[in-house]
């Protein structure tokens, strides 16, 4: 990544966290303790892609009103941080590091990780609703909110998850593969971009378009993601490393080799940008993002 890209997505990330913690609930009252979980996860750290992807393709379609965008922005990431908070639990992945801090399982307590993994979500949506105004822009914030529900669900991103786990300790096709990656990690990319799109009053069939992109994107993310699993380190990732093989997991450099799962990193990221090309709308800084997304070493 070139040091000018890596300090545009740097204050990017410090713009959009601003904005996250803003919303993020104060540590009163008898619940604060799952409260100070949530909020100790979701200050982990990290890139903020999804809530930057959401804002960037916002700006692209000519949004401008950030009482729309801004309370989506933070759901989004609630949502992508519970998933992490249930994932690294040991029923799941297991894992006592995440952004290299210890996890929430591990500072909590695996009853308290699960109460604020599901305090977010609910959280989320609580939070996005903020968006309605009581103005004919509902219309369209309804339609977003929808994405919001439907994305990370059992048609989305749970549904990924569920085919993963029972995937488990046995191959699977390349089929099933494709599913899992499409939902558990491309179905959140899918949602902050066609949020994005909505709010920002883009045509249904760009915001089709720009599932499309955003799906295979989000295959090349997860492959590039099955990829450093077994080529980077600890340090570089801020997680262990390794995590799929312990548990035996399926993954694309498993099935189809480290070589191929490159080629085809390449290849879906090629396919996204030449349709992202053919958008009537530019933005530069998006392309370069996704780009980048599929280029990452860490």
């Amino acid at each position: 990544m070139e040091a000018s890209m890596k300090e545009k997505i740097s204050n990017k990330t410090k713009e959009i966290e601003a904005i996250i913690y803003r919303y993020l609930p104060e540590e009163t009252g008898y619940q604060k303790t799952v409260i100070s979980a949530m909020n100790y996860t979701m200050k982990a750290g990290g890139k903020r892609l999804r809530p930057m992807l959401m804002d960037e393709t916002f700006r692209m379609f000519g949004g401008t009103d950030r009482s729309l965008i801004e309370p989506f922005m933070a759901a989004i990431e609630m949502i992508h941080t519970y998933s992490l908070i249930h994932d690294d639990l040991p029923a799941l992945d297991n894992d006592d590091y995440r952004r290299g801090r210890k996890t929430a399982h591990v500072v909590y307590g695996e009853a308290m990780a699960i109460l604020a993994g599901d305090s977010l979500l609910n959280y989320a949506f609580e939070t996005a609703a903020k968006a309605f105004d009581g103005t004919s822009k509902d219309i369209q914030t309804a339609k977003a909110f929808r994405i919001l529900t439907r994305k990370p669900g059992i048609y989305g991103m749970i549904g990924g998850q569920t085919a993963d786990v029972e995937g488990e300790g046995h191959p699977v096709d390349i089929d099933t593969l494709l599913f899992i990656h499409e939902n558990k990690t491309g179905a959140l990319i899918e949602c902050a971009m066609m949020i994005g799109a909505v709010l920002a009053g883009a045509s249904k069939e760009e915001v089709s378009e720009i599932e499309m992109i955003a799906r295979k994107i989000g295959i090349a993310f997860q492959i590039q993601d099955d990829i450093l699993d077994l080529t980077s380190t600890a340090e570089e990732l801020g997680k262990p490393v390794g995590s799929d093989e312990k548990n035996e997991k399926n993954t694309y450099v498993s099935l189809t080799g480290l070589e191929q799962s490159r080629k085809d990193v390449l290849r879906y990221t090629k396919e996204a940008l030449a349709s992202f090309d053919g958008l009537s709308c530019k933005n530069d800084f998006l392309r370069e993002l996704l780009l980048t997304l599929s280029s990452r070493k860490y």
